[in-house]
């Protein structure tokens, strides 16, 4: 229950932080990081779900706000019409941008009086949720 609870003021941090200051949630954040660290700024929406931990439909909610304030647009694949790309604009990599600085200074202060065992066992948890960190 701890976890939990903690889980969610970080989360609440960050929403009201980059809410205030960029107009997007930790979500949004998290999917506009996501795309840009794509190639050529594009995901799947499966592939997209899966790296969110969503699912398909999901992310289909998560993308239409997105797409209506053009932060992220939809492109067809050529070779096949099943398959659509989501895909970062220039205006979500700006606005992602300026994020990941509000979003660094955050972090930074949340984990200000970590020792490196607490970060350590941080790591620990996120490998027991089957999380490869040095993917995000």
């Amino acid at each position: 229950m701890r976890l939990a609870r903690a889980h969610a003021v970080m989360i609440r941090r960050f929403d009201n932080t980059l809410g205030n200051l960029h107009g997007i949630s930790f979500s949004d954040f998290q999917l506009l990081h996501h795309l840009n660290q794509a190639p050529g700024g594009r995901l799947r929406r499966v592939d997209l779900a899966e790296r969110l931990g969503l699912t398909a439909s999901g992310v289909t909610r998560s993308l239409l706000p997105l797409e209506k304030i053009g932060l992220i647009a939809r492109q067809p694949d050529p070779r096949d019409a099943r398959v659509g790309y989501a895909v970062v604009t220039p205006a979500g990599q700006e606005i992602l941008a300026h994020a990941l600085n509000t979003a660094h200074m955050i972090a930074q202060e949340l984990l200000k009086d970590s020792t490196s065992s607490r970060l350590e066992a941080f790591s620990s948890l996120a490998q027991m949720a089957g999380l490869n960190l040095s993917n995000s």
